[in-house]
């Protein structure tokens, strides 16, 4: 899989995939990751990328023609998925990662400023992406959630692909608590059933784990989930002993 990333600030992403799990797939070729610097696909001596908004508002507005041209130059065929990265987007997840990991190139414009002419949204771009309700000084901080996040689903990627399935948010759940040594730790000790062998105890210890984080911590995420029986169980019991604390 390849990604292409448009940017006017090509020096921010020097050495911040060369480590870690996006390193190792680099090093592998199970990714291409193709920073492009947006300045290079100007034609004026200035190499301006930016302008003032029509209809008086303060602040600057990214030029069209660039990104029109930078994204023709570098989009290879009809499996390209091209995206804004911008705060009014979709708010970028789990699901939308594996999703943009079945196409074989993701290009990533990095937004700035005040915005990005809304022609390129219109007409150029598959989508919008946001990840998270704030705003970033511009895109390019979002692009490497993003690579990081849609390497994970790339076949090869993770050694287990077993444990991509289990990471937090994959069945719009948070992760259950996870130990290791020492058993005991400045008088806290790691639950019992986890040394119990009994593998049907432990896995529905650590669902009810899960879903006592997610009620805690992300209830929006269980808004109109179709919870299976067995869940629906654990919630029972979760909200029965919350009654009683």
């Amino acid at each position: 899989m390849r990604f292409d990333i448009i940017t006017i600030f090509p020096e921010m992403f020097a050495g911040v995939f060369s480590a870690g799990i996006v390193g190792k797939a680099l090093d592998k070729g199970r990714v291409e990751i193709a920073v492009h610097d947006l300045r290079d696909y100007t034609r004026d001596k200035h190499r301006q990328v930016d302008d003032r908004p029509f209809g008086g508002q303060e602040g600057m507005v990214m030029k069209p023609e660039p990104i029109f041209r930078a994204v023709e130059a570098v989009r290879r065929d009809g499996d390209s998925r091209v995206y804004l990265l911008s705060p009014q987007g979709s708010r970028f997840d789990s699901a939308a990662a594996e999703e943009m990991a079945s196409h074989r190139q993701v290009v990533l414009i990095c937004g700035r400023y005040e915005g990005v002419d809304e022609r390129v949204s219109e007409r150029l771009v598959d989508g919008e992406i946001s990840i998270g309700d704030y705003v970033l000084s511009g895109g390019e901080p979002a692009a490497v959630v993003v690579v990081d996040a849609v390497s994970r689903f790339v076949p090869g990627v993770v050694g287990k692909a077993g444990s991509v399935r289990n990471d937090s948010f994959a069945d719009s759940l948070l992760d259950f608590p996870q130990y290791t040594r020492p058993r005991e730790f400045r008088g806290l000790k790691v639950p019992q059933v986890l040394f119990s062998g009994d593998h049907r105890k432990i896995a529905r210890w650590r669902r009810k784990k899960a879903l006592e984080k997610t009620v805690r911590a992300r209830p929006d995420l269980l808004e109109g989930r179709a919870n299976a029986s067995e869940d629906e169980d654990l919630l029972e019991e979760i909200r029965n002993e919350r009654k009683d604390q």
